[in-house]
């Protein structure tokens, strides 16, 4: 095998594949990249064997074949090369790369002993804008739990209906919605439950302007953008009934500024250590959200704000790290909070954008 390409073309393409490279896998292959040159184009592809990544790229091919590289020292050869055409040819079990006045000699591995490239056999396609999509899992990613235990819970719920993209996570402690009309309605219907990293993955590498389109088989998803094809595993197991967690009405409303709230809960929150939690106080009379933390043996800390409220006056408790993952999810000019009681959940909503909402469980303080 023998080939030259662009140095940033191949560098973009390792940068994607690397996405699905194993880091601490016990099988060596599972470290490295297929590279594959045939037709006028490379192909690059890399599996920790639950998430599988192939991106192709033009380049000038003078001998067909495939080998297996070190995936992350094949990516860092690359990266301190000069920007001009790079030629990789292979020799037994070895790869020779060379660019201007630099040279490298890498050990390969046999290509045989990769892992096939899933075959997806697709029931279900849907295509998305990768910006709306990028958007939806910005917003509701920070509440994917990271427990394995609860494996349903580390993944996104993912609904399209008609022209409606709706996606849902939740830790068990908070709970994340995300809803945005699509322009081009998708005439298939969604539902299903794909893990929170990958749809992280998908939306960083899919360009702003390119759509993303979604593929669903009975246990595989197949995310194709660009000349990248990403498939990972379909999260089993049902989903927790996420309108039975959202609260139905409450007894007080506030609404208050995102940047002031959430400047505010960053400096009162240095005093809620060792998980404390921030305690919120809307009195409605005064038209104020009192936050206040203290931690014992170091101190506490406290800060009146103003406010627009309705309903009656309460205090609750919320573990801070959580309020703020939903104030800067929110990516609000101004926030409503809605409160029932001391003991109900919280309810975070963007004012100007009905789409998204935040539930966060109290915390009961002594």
């Amino acid at each position: 095998m023998k080939f030259s390409v662009a140095r940033s073309e191949l560098l973009d393409a390792l940068s994607v594949v690397g996405k699905g490279m194993s880091a601490r896998s016990t099988l060596p292959i599972l470290s490295g990249v297929l590279v594959s040159a045939s037709g006028g184009e490379i192909q690059l592809q890399a599996t920790d064997l639950e998430v599988s990544v192939r991106r192709s790229c033009a380049a000038l091919i003078e001998g067909d074949g495939q080998a297996v590289v070190p995936g992350k020292l094949l990516t860092e050869i690359v990266r301190s090369l000069p920007e001009a055409a790079v030629t990789l040819e292979t020799e037994g079990e070895t790869a020779h790369i060379r660019c201007q006045h630099a040279s490298f000699t890498v050990k390969t591995l046999n290509a045989k002993d990769f892992p096939k490239f899933p075959e997806v056999v697709v029931d279900k396609t849907v295509s998305l804008p990768s910006n709306v999509m990028a958007s939806a899992v910005r917003r509701v990613s920070r509440s994917v739990s990271r427990d394995e235990t609860r494996a349903t819970l580390t993944g996104v719920l993912v609904l399209v209906d008609g022209p409606s993209l709706k996606m849902v996570a939740t830790d068990s402690y908070r709970l994340a919605m995300s809803e945005v009309l699509l322009e081009d309605g998708g005439t298939e219907s969604v539902d299903v439950v794909v893990p929170g990293k990958a749809l992280d993955e998908v939306t960083r590498l899919a360009s702003d302007n390119q759509p993303v389109t979604v593929g669903l088989s009975e246990n595989q998803i197949l995310f194709e953008f660009g000349q990248t094809t990403f498939v990972t595993r379909r999260i089993e197991g049902k989903f927790p009934d996420y309108k039975q967690i959202i609260p139905k009405d409450s007894s007080t409303t506030a609404d208050i500024s995102a940047e002031e709230l959430s400047a505010a809960v960053k400096r009162v929150s240095l005093m809620a250590l060792h998980n404390s939690p921030i305690k919120l106080s809307v009195n409605v009379a005064d038209q104020t959200l009192s936050l206040s933390a203290a931690t014992q043996d170091v101190g506490d800390a406290s800060e009146d704000l103003m406010v627009k409220a309705e309903g009656n006056d309460v205090t609750i408790a919320f573990n801070h790290s959580f309020l703020m993952d939903g104030l800067s999810s929110a990516d609000s000019e101004t926030i409503r909070i809605e409160i029932k009681d001391a003991e109900k959940p919280g309810l975070i909503k963007s004012v100007e954008d009905q789409g998204f909402l935040y539930v966060l469980m109290p915390v009961r303080t002594s």
